[in-house]
C-alpha cells in the first residue's frame, strides 16, 4: 500500500513515448544504410558475374575459334552468365558478338555516379559506362 508522500518507482507514459521514438529513428537510420550496403552487394555481384563471362567466353573462343553466336550459346561456360535471372533484379542482358569481336553490357543496380551499366569487352575492357557502343566492326564498352 502507498502511503502519502511516497513516490512510486516505474516510468511515466512520456518518458516510454521518448524511448520508443528514439528507437524509431535509430532503427530508420540503420535500415537506410542496410538498403544502400544491399545496392552495392548486388553491384559487386554483377561485376564478378560479368568477370565469370569474360572468362568463359575466352574458354568458347579456344573452342571454336570465333565468337560468333557468344550470345546465344548453351556452353555451360557462357550460358549461365547470359541469363537476366542470375542478375539482382532480373535485369535485360545486353550481348553482342562477331566472329573477332563481343561486348555484353549489364544494368546496375544503382548508378555509380553517371555509370548506369557494367560493361566487359573482347579487348580486355571492364568498366561502368551509360550504355554498350556497337561499332561497325567491333564492339567496345
Amino acid at each position: 500500500m502507498i502511503r502519502k508522500g511516497q513516490s512510486v518507482a516505474g516510468f511515466t507514459l512520456i518518458e516510454l513515448l521518448v524511448v520508443i521514438a528514439i528507437i524509431g529513428i535509430l532503427s530508420s537510420v540503420v535500415l537506410a544504410s542496410l538498403n544502400t550496403a544491399r545496392n552495392k552487394g548486388n553491384n559487386a555481384k554483377i561485376k564478378a558475374q560479368l568477370s565469370g563471362l569474360r572468362a568463359g567466353a575466352e574458354i568458347f573462343y579456344d573452342a571454336a575459334q570465333t565468337y560468333t553466336n557468344l550470345c546465344a550459346s548453351a556452353d555451360p561456360a557462357v550460358a549461365p552468365y547470359l541469363l537476366s535471372s542470375n542478375y539482382p533484379g532480373s535485369p535485360a542482358v545486353s550481348c553482342f558478338s562477331s566472329g573477332t569481336a563481343y561486348g555484353v553490357a549489364v544494368p546496375l543496380s544503382v548508378a555509380e555516379g553517371t555509370n548506369t551499366y557494367w560493361c566487359i569487352d573482347s579487348i580486355g575492357t571492364s568498366k561502368g559506362t551509360v550504355g554498350l557502343t556497337v561499332g561497325a566492326s567491333d564492339f567496345a564498352c
